[in-house]
């Protein structure tokens, strides 16, 4: 087997190259700093092994040795290592090291290369590293050499003759001494100079100043900091997204957070996934729902009211063709979509996405006695009787059969602390809601309560929460369309 040495990127999770997603996937060790992006580890099989070794300042858990020694003992034993580090392994990381000691061991090893933050992190500021007519050049430097080094190796003298851009990596703790040579080379105290905090994370801070004035702002590791013309430049987009620097804590389960998690990063969010629920089989384990489906052919209608009745439900039906003549209605874009997926194309869908808009729009039963009137409802084993209530009373007769069951997820002290630190929190069903106040209780919910429709917006509202935003389209996208429109002002709050 092989040990890759995989670049993480500066933060953005989107960053990560294909290649080291390709090897993160098949990983049975995944031996990671702190600079990783929590997302990333998702990327990684489930039962795979995570050993954090992340370093910060004054604080290590495990010595670079320990590191070399733990890739080395983990490849020979043949497992299929990650070592994922922070931006590139070869760009002022210790990958070199790593990669020597795997050599001298003879263990196989790749280097998969990152983006560096001496390039991210300026562009997720604004900051074009070089520009024509003006920077045409541009030098990486450490600002955090060997402490052995004494006063360090670096001719900061002749970094100043250079011209062009410079951009310093880990110097934030030495940045009054880097300052005062490059001053004292004789460069102008008004040169723009910039750090970048956290670049490419939604919680990227840019502060931009002087070569003199840099040093008077509150810096923080871990900074990239750039000098030279080039930092005067605000070509911000980054941090100008409509939900930048708020957390949104997304409720779903993990198999279905992806999607909303996504919608709320590109609108700049960070998003915080507890899952509060799992999905399942139902109680009798689908024994109704595969007797059921083997009759579907002798029904009117199959109604579905979410994607996991229709995951569980084609499940046993391995031919569409089964369902012959059979009309399909769902509620919603998302079920439909995942019927489309199966190849088939809804008859009904209501213009609104709860189950009253349906029977609003459901036919009356055909008047040949003779005609089919079974409706088979394929649906969750919780929910509410308003549907079969409704399609019985119009004269229909209908099978409500459970096609799965949502069960409570283990909640952990982590999820507590990210809850408390929240700025937001998404509903997408009233389960996430009932499970949200059992596990934290009606306090700790952050300040503004996101409901992705009304019903959902009527059981947080029973349970004592205040709900500040309601999805007009009840849909994820829809979702973070409503959170979009009431950050910037522009959305009624209801």
């Amino acid at each position: 087997m092989t040990v890759h040495l995989v670049g993480a990127g500066p933060g953005d999770p989107g960053l990560l190259t294909l290649r080291g997603a390709e090897v993160l996937a098949r990983a049975e060790v995944v031996v990671h700093d702190r600079l990783s992006a929590a997302a990333l580890l998702d990327l990684a099989p489930p039962e795979a092994e995570r050993i954090d070794v992340g370093k910060a300042p004054g604080r290590a858990r495990l010595t670079q040795d320990g590191i070399n020694a733990l890739l080395v003992e983990r490849g020979r034993r043949g497992q299929r290592v990650v070592r994922l580090k922070g931006g590139d392994p070869f760009v002022f990381a210790r990958g070199g090291e790593e990669a020597a000691a795997l050599a001298a061991a003879g263990v196989a090893w790749e280097v998969v290369p990152g983006i560096t933050s001496a390039i991210a992190a300026p562009a997720y500021a604004g900051i074009p590293v070089t520009q024509r007519f003006s920077s045409t050049a541009f030098t990486v430097i450490t600002g955090h050499e060997d402490p052995s080094a004494g006063e360090g190796t670096i001719d900061w003298e002749a970094a100043a003759r250079l011209g062009g851009t410079l951009v310093i990596l880990m110097g934030v703790a030495r940045w009054p001494q880097i300052s005062a040579r490059l001053l004292g080379a004789g460069l102008d105290p008004g040169t723009p100079a910039a750090a970048v905090r956290w670049g490419t994370r939604p919680d990227q801070v840019a502060v931009r100043a002087t070569l003199a004035t840099l040093g008077d702002q509150a810096l923080e590791a871990p900074s990239v900091i750039v000098v030279g013309r080039v930092a005067a430049t605000d070509l911000a987009w980054f941090e100008r997204r409509p939900l930048f620097g708020q957390r949104v804590v997304v409720t779903r389960t993990r198999a279905q957070a992806s999607q909303l998690s996504r919608g709320l990063a590109a609108a700049g969010a960070e998003p915080v996934e507890v899952p509060l629920i799992e999905v399942g089989p139902p109680s009798d384990g689908g024994a109704a729902l595969r007797a059921a489906v083997a009759g579907v052919g002798r029904c009117a209608w199959l109604v579905l009211t979410s994607p996991n009745g229709v995951e569980r439900t084609f499940a046993h039906i391995p031919d569409s063709r089964a369902l012959g003549g059979v009309r399909v209605a769902a509620i919603g874009p998302g079920t439909a979509a995942a019927l489309a997926a199966h190849r088939v194309v809804a008859d009904l869908v209501p213009d609104r996405f709860v189950a009253e808009a349906l029977l609003e729009s459901f036919p009356d039963p055909p008047p040949d006695p003779a005609a089919p009137r079974r409706v088979l409802l394929a649906r969750a084993e919780e929910a509410r009787p308003v549907l079969p209530e409704g399609l019985r009373a119009r004269g229909w007769e209908v099978e409500v059969v459970p096609a799965y069951r949502t069960t409570a997820a283990p909640v952990t002290d982590g999820a507590r602390a990210r809850v408390a630190a929240a700025d937001s929190v998404t509903f997408a069903s009233s389960s996430t809601v009932t499970r949200f106040v059992d596990a934290f209780g009606v306090d700790a919910a952050p300040p503004v309560v996101a409901c992705i429709g009304p019903v959902t917006a009527a059981t947080a509202r029973a349970a004592g929460l205040p709900v500040t935003v309601e999805a007009a389209e009840h849909t994820i996208d829809g979702l973070v369309a409503a959170l979009v429109a009431h950050a910037s002002g522009s959305g009624p709050a209801r």
